[in-house]
């Protein structure tokens, strides 16, 4: 019965959800925050009407944030145009390449010097929680409430970045997993997970555009299937570049990007459109079950260091790399102010984590600091995303 119960509830939380979603905007509450204290509620530390075995519970929650932080991706890939992204590439450049150098760095040592954690598995922890999270992220840059309170420059390099990002660790969390004994071998893995990974994406993302250019000039396309298109390509994507040993979400990124530089402003606004909104509910399973597998024992035996980790590096992982890139990001000190606080760690961490636990490179402690660390991600950024836009528009 557990599993028909988590789809009544899910079910039942996103109609509610969609019920209020406009003014859900404007309030300290989030979808992915409600999803998260539902999962709590219903799981074994509260009400107990939902248990998992913990290895089916982490199966279910890396599947769930595979799909949700590809949907993510694509949806980030459709929302700008090709010319908007390369007006900011010399920015997204530098935000990709030092910032999460830089963020890696000190969430590493956060994990090593707090928690006492050996340096491979301080490293690995602190490239998994490196990405901003495109789910999270969403919910304060998309929306009527974004469009209006917050910069165009700001919601392009928050989104952009949180797309890139995803794919773009996962590399690193190679690395990272391999330790300094199989480093060469790491280093040539995570190279061919690059190259295949953009290959697939950019033939995936060409095909499906001249495709749809081709079916829209004959008229063979109905539209139905138009707005279901993107869908399609990113199940289909991840699914091709995971097989040839790439990246999913990266490729997924890429074939975004590829096909929305063919298609017409107009056909890419009804595609992201119907993306969002799939966006915004995809992500419910994924904190539901957070909530529900949610280790409660083990966050306790982190104690004081746990919190202490967690509030480290919601401060100091990306606020003082982004006030230092300000001059170069091209945006106001209040910007990057704004940009350093909410980028958050969610879905894609959990991802990564899940990943490497099945490999065996992921330890109890590993786990329980990296998931305590996006529940409180989640509720910390649910609260203030309304009120942090809010702010930012006034200044």
């Amino acid at each position: 019965m557990t599993f028909p119960l988590l789809l009544a509830l899910i079910g039942g939380l996103a109609v509610a959800l969609g019920l209020v979603s406009r003014p859900l905007r404007d309030v300290p509450l989030t979808e992915p925050l409600l999803a998260l204290l539902l999962g709590a509620l219903v799981g074994p530390g509260v009400l107990g009407w939902v248990s998992l075995e913990p290895a089916v519970g982490e199966e279910a929650l890396r599947i769930s944030a595979e799909l949700a932080v590809a949907m993510a991706v694509m949806s980030v890939a459709l929302r700008f145009s090709p010319g908007e992204m390369r007006s900011r590439l010399g920015a997204l450049t530098v935000l990709l390449l030092v910032g999460m150098a830089a963020m890696a760095l000190l969430s590493s040592v956060a994990a090593g010097a707090i928690l006492g954690l050996a340096t491979p598995a301080a490293v690995l922890l602190g490239v998994i929680v490196t990405p901003t999270d495109p789910v999270l992220a969403a919910n304060v840059v998309e929306g009527e409430p974004a469009e209006r309170q917050l910069p165009q420059r700001v919601r392009l390099l928050l989104s952009v970045e949180s797309g890139a990002n995803d794919g773009l660790a996962a590399p690193m969390v190679m690395l990272a997993g391999a330790g300094s004994g199989a480093l060469v071998a790491g280093v040539g893995q995570a190279a061919a997970s690059l190259v295949v990974s953009a290959a697939v994406g950019v033939a995936a993302g060409w095909i499906a555009g001249r495709g749809l250019l081709w079916s829209e000039r004959h008229r063979d396309l109905e539209e139905s299937a138009f707005l279901a298109l993107t869908l399609a390509l990113t199940l289909a994507v991840l699914g091709a570049a995971t097989l040839a040993g790439g990246v999913g979400v990266l490729a997924v990124f890429v074939a975004g990007l590829v096909y929305s530089a063919q298609v017409d402003r107009s056909d890419r606004r009804e595609e992201w459109q119907v993306q969002e909104a799939i966006n915004r509910y995809m992500v419910l399973p994924v904190f539901v079950l957070l909530g529900v597998t949610a280790p409660w024992e083990a966050w306790a035996e982190l104690g004081w260091a746990g919190l202490g980790f967690v509030a480290a590096v919601l401060a100091l992982r990306r606020l003082p790399v982004l006030l230092a890139l300000t001059r170069v990001l091209g945006v106001r000190v209040s910007e990057a102010a704004f940009m350093g606080w909410f980028g958050p760690v969610g879905a894609a961490a959990l991802l990564y984590l899940a990943e490497q636990r099945d490999l065996g490179q992921v330890d109890d402690t590993v786990w329980a600091a990296g998931t305590l660390l996006v529940a409180i991600s989640t509720v910390v950024f649910g609260l203030t995303a309304a009120p942090g836009r809010r702010l930012l528009a006034r200044r």
